[in-house]
């Protein structure tokens, strides 16, 4: 399993936010560093946005979602089109780090 590991959860709904294009990205120099990229599975999870057995030095990340397309591909009207979390590695443990969306709102913690 990724160090990093995240899914979607489309609140307003019920269900799995599927198709969804996520980056991991690492802070560099004032700008960000894609580390890896994929999209969400039927169960709105990506499994490997790092290279098995890869850790990554502490420091900040971003995990970027593409929430635009995800709503314009169901039709829906929507207020964000991208949500970007930024979070904090310091030590080699399992990071998740969910989103729970809807059309006007998202919320994130640090899961397991």
């Amino acid at each position: 399993m990724s160090q990093i590991t995240t899914h979607v959860l489309d609140t307003s709904i019920g269900k799995p936010g599927k198709g969804i294009t996520i980056k991991l990205q690492q802070a560099d120099r004032g700008g960000w560093v894609t580390l890896g990229e994929g999209v969400t599975n039927d169960d709105g999870r990506i499994a490997n946005l790092l290279p098995e057995g890869k850790i990554l030095p502490t420091g900040n990340y971003r995990m970027w979602f593409d929430t635009g397309a995800y709503f314009a591909a169901t039709k829906t009207e929507n207020f964000y089109p991208e949500v970007s979390i930024i979070f904090y590695v310091f030590d080699d443990s399992h990071y998740h780090v969910p989103l729970l969306l809807n059309p006007f709102g998202y919320s994130t913690y640090r899961g397991s």
